[in-house]
């Protein structure tokens, strides 16, 4: 083969291995992220359930926030 060819095939073998690592540090990161701080909290539950014109007890918030965690493993 030319030697062109082979500077080519490992340019591209090079851009296609550092995509998969990338894809696969970044998915890492962002799962840490999202279990670290999580999108929604207990206050945030007792506030839409305020805003939706109910009065949200201690079980009922905690029964939510099982749910949203079950949901988001």
């Amino acid at each position: 083969m030319p030697p062109i060819v082979v500077d080519i095939l490992q340019v591209l073998l090079g851009v296609i291995i550092g995509a998969v690592i990338g894809f696969f540090v970044a998915r890492h990161y962002m799962k840490k992220m999202i279990k670290n701080n999580p999108p929604i909290n207990e206050q945030m539950i007792k506030a839409m359930m305020t805003q939706m014109g109910r009065t949200p007890s201690q079980k009922q918030v905690n029964q939510m926030m099982k749910q949203m965690t079950k949901y988001m493993d």
